[in-house]
Order: structure tokens, then sequence, then C-alpha cells
């Protein structure tokens, strides 16, 4: 396992000592606070905004609604959406409201004062003008003819479609043994992470140069977008994503704030901080999750799939600020770890009156896969088939990889499976669970009065979404050895991936390589961190760009030496001939000559400098894999569900870090559990959200994350040289399906088949009542 390491993370040491810095430190002489004035309708016209007495306010620097931001921008709108040919028109968001306010807690007007407190007192003091207009909140009533208008300037609400199809699905459906006709509701959630959203900017006159701190997922495309929106040239603004508490997908996006702060800072010449509070992290940060789906699917008498049809709706919000891909990712995920002969499903995508949907963690892919694995246990109980043998009947197998199937992805490409051997995956995972044994542990709940349940499944991950992601690897004169990437970290580990892969090959300590992330001034190119992608992208990268640098100090050794490069070795920083222990040159030395000296020529005739810089650049997208195991017991007269075990077989091909990789998978599963059981943001007909408070919307705590067995497979990816896949979703993607079927098979003898979430103890009591009741009208009742 080539970089592996088993000492701690290098990011540790500052973050265990308080020395991290975060959005919330920048403290800058002159700065001014803002506060964000946002709407209590879901849907309304501005009438009017009047400012006067929030600008009277002692400690009132600025009031800024739309009319004042307008003139320093180059366009009404902000682009943020992804370019997709499934668009059917743009609706990028607006900077502050200009006349429509489409969702509650959409910005309208910006406080700019000496602090934070003064800052909200004065926008209490700002009165807005409302005529309401008609509210739509469910996506499926918003794709129906004379639906309300989300947007008054759209021409409907289905801002989006398409189609995943192959095979032939009606001949599939004909010859069918068992069709299943079900509806799957999955509610809106969001990411939540510990840190909220934060930007805080200075403007330096004298350089022309706007700088952003921002704890952003993507500080490249967030430069973009600023010199785009500010008519600014490259070298006039850095975006610095320092320490970051979490991202999980809704960092990745640009939110309207992140520009008008950022105009505010450069019209103004003063540093500006903005930083969310947890009320408008409920009320305005995207969220996702939020889809209903029609699905029909055919079996054989022996429980193989013979193909799926449908349509789901995909509720977008009020804007579009990513793209297509959460909801296209859904439908790709419906077809799982499973030979699926055909499939015809339409995807929608409908605009609503609540919060801009983009990516949660596991972007779509939660809902596709929970969607097949519920159609397996049904499919399993009305067959008398076992879970986990109806799933081994349909898993692609091992000889069959890579495994292609006729779905296009975004660079024209079929979807290809590249390597893994699922049935083997779902076998360990069992193995993990104590499957076998799990009987006897029934028996002993049951004597408690406690019913216990056991779930499996399967899902796969598209990992190291392309184009690439850029790394400099760079030894200094001193001997220091530089690490820059265009790659961000929110906690992952990336930097000691990084450095472990750099220290691998430079025969160096990971602790003494300084890794610099996600600042748009140390490295010139940048994508981001999203799509479980940075192990497969930056990874590789900084392979590349060591062994670039390896390669050349050992070719100067050598040419200095007159020797023969073979004959030299690299370790610890120094170069010597191999056998030989004496020391002939360090890294430092040759960094100190190729960065030249006064009037002499650099030696050797070399090009300057003891460094390199690798993009290495994605050729197909390697899918990660597992398989879930979840155990749990359901108090019937309660609903309250307790997971008492939770087992991981995980595939993310080489891996580099086994106590990181535990830990993302590990984080991943919490994230499902509160997709699962707890997390729900309702929002009533008028659009107003219900759950705005960490006492409303509940999240995972401690007492309910069961310990958990982790274990890896390995199947080196093809398709980059470390063969590494991406490990930071399949937590979350796997974790719903394994704990509802576990909660079905627990109740399986009142019946019970849930199909939407969260399955809280309410909604879990409505599942028990009705099943009971319609025990009570079956025929012979």
């Amino acid at each position: 396992m080539t970089g592996t390491i088993t000492g701690g993370r290098v990011e540790d040491p500052l973050l265990l000592r308080g020395r991290g810095q975060f959005v919330d430190d920048t403290r800058q002489p002159g700065q001014l606070h803002a506060v964000f004035v946002r709407s209590s309708h879901a849907h309304a016209r501005i009438g009017g905004i009047d400012c006067t007495e929030a600008r009277a306010l002692p400690g009132v620097h600025a009031v800024w609604t739309y009319d004042d931001l307008r003139p320093l921008l180059t366009g009404d709108r902000i682009a943020q959406e992804l370019p997709s040919g499934y668009m059917r028109f743009t609706v990028n968001p607006w900077p502050l409201v200009r006349e429509e306010a489409t969702y509650v807690g959409e910005p309208i007007a910006m406080v700019l004062a000496t602090s934070r407190a003064v800052a909200e007192d004065a926008a209490m003091r700002v009165e807005i003008d409302y005529d309401p207009l008609p509210v739509v909140v469910d996506p499926v009533a918003a794709d129906r003819p004379g639906s309300a208008l989300a947007r008054s300037e759209c021409p409907d609400n289905r801002v989006a479609q398409t189609r995943v199809t192959y095979g032939a699905t009606d001949d599939a459906f004909s010859a069918a043994s068992l069709v299943l006709t079900e509806r799957f509701e999955l509610a809106k959630g969001t990411g939540h992470s510990i840190e909220t959203r934060g930007i805080a900017t200075a403007y330096d006159a004298a350089q022309d140069l706007l700088t952003v701190w921002n704890s952003t997922q993507m500080p490249h495309r967030c430069k973009t977008i600023l010199c785009d929106m500010l008519g600014l040239m490259e070298h006039q603004v850095r975006v610095i994503a320092p320490d970051v508490g979490g991202g999980f997908g809704p960092k990745a996006v640009f939110h309207p704030e992140e520009l008008v702060v950022s105009a505010a800072s450069r019209a103004l010449g003063r540093p500006v901080k903005w930083v969310e509070d947890r009320f408008e992290s409920f009320a305005s940060a995207v969220m996702e999750r939020d889809q209903v789906w029609d699905t029909e699917a055919a079996f054989d008498t022996e429980g193989r799939l013979l193909g799926i049809r449908g349509r789901g709706w995909h509720d977008h919000g009020s804007c579009t600020p990513y793209g297509f891909a959460i909801p296209y990712n859904t439908a790709t995920n419906i077809i799982g770890n499973y030979v699926l002969p055909a499939i015809d499903v339409e995807v929608i995508w409908s605009l609503t009156n609540k919060v801009p949907t983009s990516s949660t963690r596991g972007a779509g892919r939660p809902q596709g896969t929970f969607l097949i694995e519920r159609l397996l246990d049904i499919a399993a109980r009305r067959l008398s088939i076992g879970r986990d043998e109806i799933r081994r009947r349909n898993l692609i197998p091992a000889d069959k990889m890579p495994y292609s199937v006729p779905v296009r992805m975004r660079d024209g490409s079929d979807m290809t499976y590249d390597s893994g051997d699922y049935p083997a995956c779902q076998d360990g995972a069992m193995r993990l669970a104590d499957w076998a044994g799990f009987e006897a542990r029934r028996a002993e709940s049951a004597k408690r009065g406690r019913l216990r349940g056991i779930g499996v499944a399967n899902y796969v991950e598209l990992t190291g979404r392309g184009p690439f992601e850029s790394v400099t690897v760079r030894v200094g004169p001193s001997g220091q050895i530089l690490v820059t990437s265009g790659g961000t970290a929110q906690g992952q580990g990336h930097k000691t991936m990084l450095a472990t892969l750099v220290a691998d090959v430079l025969g160096a300590d990971p602790a003494e390589i300084h890794v610099q992330c996600g600042d748009t001034a140390a490295t010139l190119l940048g994508v981001g961190a999203f799509a479980s992608r940075q192990a497969v992208t930056a990874g590789n990268s900084a392979r590349e760009a060591a062994q670039a640098v390896r390669d050349k100090a050992l070719t100067v050794a050598a040419t200095l030496l007159q020797a023969e490069t073979a004959s030299l070795e690299l370790k610890d920083g120094n170069i010597r001939l191999k056998g030989d222990a004496e020391v002939k040159f360090t890294l430092a030395g040759i960094a100190r000559m190729m960065n030249g000296s006064i009037g002499l020529p650099v030696p050797g005739g070399f090009e300057p400098g003891l460094f390199a810089t690798s993009n290495f650049q994605v050729t197909g997208t390697p899918f990660a894999n597992g398989s879930h195991v979840a155990e749990v017991e359901v108090d019937p007269e309660t609903g309250a569900v307790t997971i008492e075990r939770f087992a991981v077989m995980h595939d993310c091909g080489t891996v580099l870090n086994p106590a990181i990789v535990d830990g993302q998978v590990a984080g991943g599963v919490v994230h499902g559990i509160g997709m699962t059981l707890f997390e729900w943001m309702l929002y009533d007909d008028e659009g107003q959200p219900l759950t705005v408070t960490c006492a409303d919307y509940l999240l995972p705590t401690s007492d309910s994350v069961p310990e958990m067995v982790i274990g890896h497979m390995e199947s080196p990816s093809p398709l980059n040289p470390l063969g590494v896949k991406g490990a930071g979703e399949g937590g979350t993607i796997g974790a719903p399906a394994a704990i509802v079927s576990a909660i079905d098979d627990a109740l399986g003898a009142l019946g019970v088949a849930i199909r939407r979430l969260p399955v809280t103890p309410p909604v879990l009591l409505q599942e028990i009542a009705a099943a009971r009741d319609g025990a009570a009208r079956a025929p012979g009742k």
C-alpha cells in the first residue's frame, strides 16, 4: 500500500492546541461586520424597502439594497449553474432580491456596522413592503399543469428533465413473474457542519488587491465568479480557504453573500466579515435530499431483476445553484451494484419556493441506493427469498469487471465500473456483522420485549471526478519541502495524504513537509473538494510531482558525480551511492545549486529550481463500492429505533491511510443515520421553515451512534497510478437502506415496508398502525 502511514495526521497538532485559523478568527483593523436582512415570505413581490431608521443607528456604516449593489457588478445575476443540455431555462440567483423574493431566508439587504450586535439591531429596523404571491412547496404538485409559479419570470416550474434509459424495458415487464409498483419519498436535509459558512475580506488599494478568506470547498471557482461579477482581472483577487470546520457539500456552492460582502469591501476600502448564524444555516444555506419517486420493478421467479421504470421529481428549490448532477446521480445509482438488463426512468427538476438545492454528502446517490435496495427487500419478501440471497443473485460478478453500463457520463463515455468484487464485499460485511449468529440475538431481544432486525445494503459510488487537481512540490534552499494544492481540506486529512505521498517518494518524514491547500495565490489552478475526488486527482498529482523532483535531484547529483542515476539513492533528504554510507549531496544542497548564484551558470545546464507541478488528468471515474449491515431494536409501542450494531465492508481501491479511511466511512455512516432516523427540514404550506433550530431539526448524537466494525477490500483502480478511489461519501450512501432494511426485518411479522425517510417515531408508529389495520382488513379476518 504505497504511502501508508500509521502515525497521526499532520493537521492535528495545531487544531488540538486551539491554534487553527478559521474565518471567524480573522481580525483586521477597521473591520466592519455584515448582517443580512432576509425575506420572511416564501414568495412575494417587493413593493419598497425603507432603510432610514437602520442607517440612522449609531455604529451603522451602510445599508445596501440591490440598487446600491448593482452599479458595482458586471451583471444582474450570479452565474452559478453548471452548463447542461438538460436545463430548459436558466434560473441563476440575484445577489440581493431586486423585485421578487422566492424563499424564506433569501437575502434582500445587507447592513454594515462596527459590530455584529449593532448590525443585527439595524437589520431589525429595515422595513420591507411585501405583496405576497402564490407559493408552491411540493415538487410533484409544482410539475402539474396550472401550478402556481415558483418564479413569475419562468414559463413553468419544470426547470430541467431527462431520462436514463437502455434495454428493452417493455419486454422485461411483459416477461416478469413479479412486478412491484412503489412510491418512495425522501425528505429535505442538509450538511450542518460544525462551522457555518463565513467570509472575511480585505482590500489593499496600493496593490488593488481584494483578499477573501472563505470557508469554501472551491476557492478557485469562488475567485472566477468574483472576477466575472466584479469586473476584475485574476491578479486582483486572492481567495484563501483557511481551516474549515466541515463542508459536506453546501460549501461547494457559491452563495450570494460571498459576492455582496466582497463587493462592499472593495467599494468601501474596508475589511468586512460575515459569519452565518445557525438560524441562517437552516433558512438560507443550500440543502438536498427532497425527492419523490414512482417506480416499477420487474423480477423473474428466481428474484432476478429484469427491468425498472418510473419517474422521479427532484425539489430544486427556487434557483439552480449547481446544475443537474444530484438527481442524475440518483437515477444512475438506481442501477447500483446489480445486473439490470433494462431501465427507463424520467427525472424532473421542479422549482419550488424553498431554499435552493445543491449537494449534501452523497449528492443524490443515497436516494438512488435507497430505491434499488428497498425494491430488492420488498421483492425478497414477496418471493420468500432471503434478503442477502436476492442480492447475491443480482450482483455483478467479479469476473465481469470492468463492467460497462450503457448510461452516458458527462464526458460522453459509458458508465463503467472499473474494478471490484461485489459478492465478496457483501459476504465480508455479513461476516463482520456475525449475520449467522443473528437469530440468537433476536431471541434475546424478544425476552426483553424488543423487536430486533438485521438489514443489508450494497452501493456504488462514482468518485474522483475530474478534470484534474493541481499540486506543486518544491524543495527550498533550506531543505524545506513545500506542497501546494488547489484542493481544499475540511477535516478529511488531505494534508496528511499529500504529505505522505510526497514523503514516500522523497524519503522524508511526512510531519516535516509543509502542505498549503486552497490558496489561489499559491496554486494558480484548482478545482476543489467534492465528489470524493482528492485522493484520485490531487493524490496522483502529488505523486507525479514528487517523482519529477526526485528524478531531477538524482539526475543533477549523478551529473556532478559523473555516476549513473541508478547507482544513487535518496533517503532522509540525503543522496548517496547505494551501499555507501557517505552523504554526497542533500536535497537542500541541490536546491541551493538549482536556485543559482549571481554571475554563475546553473550547474549542468539544468532548468533552475528544484520543483515540479503536476495536473494529473482523470481519464475515467473510478467506482468505489461497499456493503453495510445494520442491526436494530425497535420498540413497537413508542416507535423508537436503536441501532445496536453496524458493519461496513468498504472498497476504495488502494488504501493510503487506513485510519483516515475508517474515519471517513464512520463519519459518513453517522450522516446516513441522521438522514434515516432524525433529519427532516420541514416546511408548511406557505413555505415557512418549521425546523430552524437544533431542538427541532434533530441530528445524531453520541447516544444514537453505535460502535462500528469497518473492514477494507482493496481492488485497485486501473484508472490511475495509485489505484485509489474516493472514500468520503460511501458511508452515507449505504447506511439509510441498510438501517431501513433492518427495521423492516424487525417488524416483519407485521408486514411493515418503509418507503419514506426519515423514519421518526411518529412515522414508524403510523406505519405500524397501517400494517395492523391492513392485516385486520385482510380476507378471513
